[in-house]
């Protein structure tokens, strides 16, 4: 594991994505791996902390998801931004070499049989909390983080730090057809 990437208190684990980025969403089964990109991702609850992913039910992550019960949700970075575009493009069901055409390197955190991607931001470990219904109706998946790193060199002390790091670190935010903004400059409100 890279020596930046430190462990996150799971109290503090939705300060994560409560910024709204575009998330990648990983799984494996059977010696399947997928990556995916998605848009709609949320934090959902504190203690213990949950969260919430659309997941199409075309897609071929999901089905990796319903079977295993566990998925990764990263921050990439404006850095992969072809990459993310790229899994959220490509299809595994039609392209058995998505995953590299895509430029995804995976590597392992201990204690976890999951696919994490190289060169996130962030990386939230879940345990699928099945809801067969909202899951068949609504596409809503909802996950209980079991663990949480971030890379240092943009978040530490349970903060962002997009302001003091190299623009390319910067959480990428998708608008539609390709199309994504980056976490702007921070504002503070007055006290």
């Amino acid at each position: 594991m890279d020596s930046h990437i430190s462990p996150v208190d799971l109290q503090k684990a939705y300060r994560l994505i409560n910024h709204g980025p575009t998330v990648l969403v990983s799984a494996r089964h059977a010696g399947v791996d997928n990556v995916m990109a998605a848009a709609w991702a949320c934090a959902l609850d504190f203690a213990p902390p949950k969260l919430t992913v659309v997941l199409d039910k075309s897609s071929k992550t999901r089905e990796l998801i319903e079977q295993s019960g566990a998925f990764v949700i990263q921050v990439p970075t404006v850095a992969q931004l072809q990459l993310t575009n790229a899994v959220g493009t490509l299809s595994l069901s039609a392209e058995p070499d998505k995953l590299k055409k895509s430029g995804v390197g995976l590597f392992s955190i201990e204690g976890h049989d999951l696919p994490f991607v190289a060169g996130c931001s962030a990386w939230l470990a879940c345990k699928l909390i099945p809801e067969i219904h909202n899951q068949q109706t609504y596409d809503l998946f909802i996950g209980e983080v079991v663990g949480a790193w971030a890379d240092t060199r943009v978040f530490s002390n349970g903060r962002w730090h997009f302001e003091g790091a190299d623009p390319e670190w910067r959480s990428l935010h998708h608008v539609a057809g390709g199309h994504f903004y980056a976490i702007g400059e921070p504002l503070k409100a007055q006290d």
